[in-house]
């Protein structure tokens, strides 16, 4: 899926806005398996982190990871693997905030699942 998003930090944070939505759902979507399962809210929240992190991170962070690890000797071989980035400059705040609103979204989605209203304990009157 190919989004338009703008340059600098304005296009950072609507990166970091997909990812949080991507968490959320994701955190919907593993709550509902380990309900049915039978698993812990931990296991909820440990594989929604990773799957959001990877969904919403995992190019650009790629991204940064190649252009790091891998030996890039002639300028030609940096103009191609730079031209295949949006916005290079902003490429490490990038993959900051999409990985912060990963784990954002997680959390909101176990706030809003796990908060229940808790009715008053009738059985211990004092």
């Amino acid at each position: 899926m190919n989004l338009v998003l703008h340059y600098g930090l304005l296009g950072s944070l609507e990166a970091a806005l997909i990812a949080l939505a991507i968490g959320f759902v994701v955190f919907a979507l593993w709550w509902q398996v380990c309900r049915r399962v039978g698993l812990s809210h931990g296991h909820a929240i440990a594989w929604a982190c990773l799957v959001a992190v990877i969904i919403g991170a995992g190019v650009d962070a790629w991204n940064m990871f190649y252009l790091g690890m891998m030996g890039l000797e002639s300028p030609l071989y940096v103009r191609l693997a730079l031209a295949r980035i949006h916005d290079p400059d902003q490429l490490g705040t990038r993959v900051v905030l999409e990985v912060a609103g990963a784990m954002i979204g997680v959390g909101l989605g176990w706030w809003m699942f796990s908060s229940r209203p808790s009715s008053p304990d009738t059985t211990d009157a004092s």
